[in-house]
């Protein structure tokens, strides 16, 4: 039990430091571009990259886990596998991108962004391209165990994009104002255009997974084209209720973004349009990025090792095990990051009219955290070949999603819009744990965990509604309630895991 348990930590820990250190990068342009631009410019941003969050999932149609799936069943040709998947993948990213690079114009239109930028639609379909063309490669990295170049390549790849960020949006208009670095006026003139804005965001990124598939070509030349369709149909039977569930997925994750333009009232914030809301919450979104950091990070190791261990007479202990740990170090960030939001808003978001939408962090924190216990209770339908219960789940939070966004944005604006994230996820988790607990016993704590987040919330209401004057003292008491938490979990997990069995409960 150890042994595979330090595996895992093992491999998150790869996988995490490149996650984090990457994202923290990425995090960096946060203010970078509250900065640079005001909310209704970073709402074209925030309202596109939704859509590219939702269509990453149309171009990619499950075919990472089912890669992991079929590659590790007993006399799998992983070989022949992996050229049948990258040869679909690659004809059907080809017709996505030129579908999308037609439809600029009406896609744009769903933003209201006004004629004459179709072009960054048509960057935003090669981007889309070209990342479910390297999604394949990634998964044999993960399933080769090889997490150090994938980490390396991840890293490379988000460097690129951070650094072209800086030179176009920080580096180019103060060099090209006079303000500094003059020398590099010629240069500047001859690459940067000032009046493409928010475009160097969009080509920033294409230049980053044009790189990828450069720093991939190992992986991405080691197939041979080939297309059988009687290989490729349980394939896709597998991969269909994956699709469903992914697409389910990304409306609970993003449609909330998308709808907010267009079920807010008109006025509803004071002089602020409905792409400058957009902007804002999109921007407190970000905050809760060291939730999702330690999601992903964890999603990257678990999922292989989820299926490495399906077979192992002691998997339902491990997979316990594994929630148990995962859920408490998540309850702690909760806690930490939603005390101290109102001083990483005042970092991360430079100009005032951001934090106007700081209430909507910690509830954006939590409702990630059930996300992140879903994906750890999913792993039931997927050893079992019963995805299609993956899509009921999504679905019906799908549905709950667009239900509560429909009734409360109209009355609490973008808070509406996080809550509806938070009961949507809970809910899938909830569902889950129960269809699981009949298909795929697992002896999770689920009473002692559900105990201890409603604790983690207690502490994170005190900190919020008791108001304590003055810096110091506000301070000292947010980092009191933080660590008081922590000692009370650790000394009451400690005296748990001596009464109880500590092959499950440890």
């Amino acid at each position: 039990m150890p042994s595979l348990a330090q595996r895992l930590a093992s491999q998150t820990a790869i996988y995490g430091i490149s996650s984090i250190v990457g994202r923290v990068l990425t995090y960096l342009l946060v203010p970078v571009y509250t900065a640079a631009f005001a909310a209704a410019e970073y709402g074209v941003v925030t309202g596109l990259y939704a859509y590219v969050a939702f269509l990453n999932v149309v171009f990619t149609y499950g075919m990472e886990t089912t890669f992991f799936r079929f590659a590790n069943r007993a006399g799998a040709d992983r070989q022949r596998l992996y050229s049948q998947l990258l040869t679909l993948l690659l004809l059907t990213s080809a017709v996505g991108t030129a579908v999308l690079a037609g439809a600029a114009r009406p896609l744009l239109g769903l933003l209201d962004v006004p004629a004459g930028h179709e072009r960054y639609a048509v960057w935003v379909a090669l981007i889309l391209g070209l990342d479910a063309l390297a999604a394949l490669p990634f998964a044999r990295l993960r399933l080769e165990n090889k997490a150090r170049r994938f980490a390396a390549i991840r890293m490379a790849s988000i460097v690129l994009n951070v650094g072209l960020n800086l030179f176009f949006i920080v580096l180019c208009p103060a060099v090209a104002s006079g303000k500094m670095l003059g020398v590099l006026q010629p240069l500047v003139a001859a690459v940067y255009d000032p009046t493409l804005g928010i475009g160097y965001v969009f080509l920033a990124n294409l230049a980053a997974s044009a790189a990828t598939l450069l720093l991939l070509a190992p992986e991405l030349l080691d197939f041979r084209p080939q297309l059988a369709p009687g290989f490729l149909k349980p394939l896709l039977a597998y991969a269909a209720p994956l699709l469903a569930m992914g697409l389910a997925g990304m409306v609970n994750e993003t449609l909330d973004r998308i709808l907010l333009p267009r079920w807010l009232p008109v006025g509803y914030y004071p002089g602020r349009s409905s792409l400058a809301a957009v902007g804002i919450y999109g921007a407190c979104y970000k905050l809760s990025i060291f939730m999702s950091l330690v999601i992903q990070a964890f999603r990257y190791a678990a999922e292989p090792f989820f299926f490495a261990q399906s077979t192992d007479k002691n998997s339902p202990a491990t997979f316990a095990l594994v929630l148990k740990w995962f859920t408490l170090c998540c309850a702690v960030i909760f806690v930490a990051i939603s005390l101290n939001v109102e001083d990483l808003g005042a970092v991360f978001l430079r100009r005032p009219e951001y934090r106007e939408g700081l209430v909507v962090v910690p509830i954006l924190l939590l409702a990630n955290l059930f996300l992140g216990v879903y994906y750890n209770l999913s792993v039931w339908f997927k050893l079992t070949d019963k995805t299609y219960f993956g899509s009921y789940i999504g679905l019906g939070g799908a549905v709950v999603t667009i239900a509560l966004n429909f009734f409360l944005i109209p009355v609490w604006g973008y808070l509406g819009a996080a809550v509806a994230t938070l009961v949507c996820y809970a809910g899938m988790a909830l569902a889950c744990w129960r269809l699981g607990e009949r298909h795929f016993p697992v002896p999770y704590p689920m009473g002692r965990l559900g105990l201890w987040l409603l604790v983690a919330c207690a502490v994170v209401g005190a900190g919020w509604f008791v108001e304590v004057a003055g810096w110091w003292p506000r301070h000292a008491w947010h980092l009191g309630l933080t660590l008081g938490f922590v000692a009370v979990l650790a000394v009451v997990e400690g005296v748990v895991a001596r009464v109880f069995n500590p092959r499950v409960r440890r």
